[in-house]
């Protein structure tokens, strides 16, 4: 339907505000349709291995095998040959698996990215929401924040991962160190964010008295006072005013005002009984539509915070690229890409759908006042004890980014001892090459043989 701007009464500022939420998808659609415009132009099929000299540098960027099950020769092949070619990959899909998750560092990789993405996607969830409750800003502008300064720094982080490992040229053990530390980095920054914090705003009836002093509570029936109580006030509307003495009313009935100027957004209520019975005594006792600011504390607060938050973003995608290759590393060719479609599964479903239904079960504990459906029903929270939703928020995050490096350590001590053990072996088959070239005097065939043997044992 259509609204009328001049006649409403919110501002983008407000908590009710439903914004244009439809253009995020037109936007993204468009972007993915502009970007998948160049695959029309890749070719048929990628040239084989040993086809022509001049694509020797193409063909690199496959293997054989992967060749063999990706770019078939013939797609017109026997109908019978291509039900044996499935019914040898079912038989095989199983034993596959086995021989997957009895790979030590893999199963850990999957447990440990596992965690570390249901702490992520819980986090950008409800991040939103946390800015808005915590340090009074608007959704629009936290979303904004979010949009033009932690994404750059993942973006740059992840481009100096790949940088640090292409520049030291690291290990297996050397990229497991460089996701370890980026983790830890992160976590700290994480750690520190946990102490910022505002005070709730005040909300008469529900964060203070009316009479001004601090008293929380959950219960919508301290809504009602002696200067409001003969006005016969709905306890279930959220329509805040904003008080001349600083304090918000949870509607402008409740506030006892008796009378109002204006229209729309430049509405004025007038000879507020409420307002008089305050602590802080207010000659005006006038209010105005929409929640009191915080007070400038809160901004420089809130300053620290995205700045911390930034430097968390750019540490922890850092250890995305390190990861990945650690990932790589540590499983044989014939089951990469059953490995990365695995991770793929598991991590996206079990590290996608959970945590914002848990997250969010655990938020909605810390809410003060619910808002209501035209047809009755429970809407969504207005105000929450921001106190409370910062320890959830963040002790959730904080608990799971904890529970990530303490698997990263294990996964990094599993790493090294693989690696250790793969440098015996191969140190001693070397030896043993050695002993074979001075007895028997065939060095070519035996250090053709070496190379050979130090291939295989490439893979940890």
């Amino acid at each position: 339907g259509f609204v009328n701007l001049e006649s409403i009464t919110i501002t983008y500022k407000d908590s009710r505000w439903v914004g244009a939420w439809w253009l995020g998808f037109i936007v993204s659609g468009t972007v993915i349709l502009l970007s998948s415009i160049p695959f029309f132009f890749l070719p048929k099929s990628l040239p084989k291995q040993g086809e022509e000299e001049s694509n020797h540098t193409n063909t690199e960027l496959a293997t054989v095998t992967e060749q063999e099950h990706f770019l078939p020769d013939e797609a017109h092949g026997d109908e019978k040959e291509k039900l044996a070619t499935f019914q040898e990959m079912v038989k095989d899909f199983i034993p596959s698996i086995k021989r997957l998750f009895k790979n030590s560092i893999y199963s850990m990789m999957i447990l440990t990215n596992l965690v570390s993405v249901n702490s992520f996607i819980g986090m950008i969830t409800f991040k939103p929401k946390f800015m808005e409750q915590t340090f009074g800003q608007s959704a629009s502008k936290a979303i904004f924040l979010i949009g033009i300064m932690n994404l750059p720094a993942v973006a740059l982080g992840i481009i100096t991962g790949g940088f640090v490992l292409k520049r030291f040229k690291l290990s297996i053990v050397g990229a497991a160190r460089v996701a370890i530390a980026a983790s830890i980095g992160s976590f700290c920054m994480l750690g520190i964010q946990n102490f910022l914090h505002c005070d709730n705003a005040e909300v008469a009836g529900l964060t203070v008295s009316y009479k001004g002093y601090p008293e929380l509570s959950y219960n919508q029936q301290s809504l009602l006072s002696e200067c409001n109580m003969g006005c016969s006030c709905s306890l279930k509307h959220w329509d805040p005013v904003c008080a001349y003495n600083g304090m918000t009313y949870a509607s402008p009935c409740l506030a006892g005002c008796q009378t109002s100027s204006g229209t729309g957004r430049t509405m004025v209520f007038h000879n507020c009984t409420c307002i008089s019975d305050s602590v802080m005594k207010a000659t005006n006792m006038s209010a105005v539509l929409g929640q009191c600011p915080r007070k400038g504390e809160c901004d420089s607060k809130f300053k620290i915070y995205m700045a911390l938050s930034v430097v968390g973003s750019f540490m922890s995608a850092c250890g995305g690229t390190p990861g990945y290759i650690v990932l790589l590393r540590s499983i044989q060719p014939d089951l990469k890409s059953l490995a990365l479609g695995m991770q793929t599964l598991i991590v996206r479903t079990l590290g996608g759908i959970p945590p914002p239904i848990y997250f969010g079960a655990l938020i909605d504990l810390t809410c003060l006042k619910w808002g209501t459906k035209q047809c009755g029903g429970r809407g969504a929270c207005r105000i929450y004890d921001a106190n409370a939703f910062r320890i959830t928020f963040l002790g959730l995050i904080t608990g799971l980014y904890f529970l990530t490096n303490i698997l990263g350590g294990i996964l990094y001590v599993i790493i090294v001892k693989r690696q250790k053990k793969l440098s015996l072996r191969n140190q001693e088959n070397e030896n043993g090459l050695e002993g074979n070239e001075v007895s028997k005097g065939h060095a070519s065939i035996n250090i053709s043989k070496n190379s050979e043997d130090t291939s295989k044992e490439s893979t940890i």
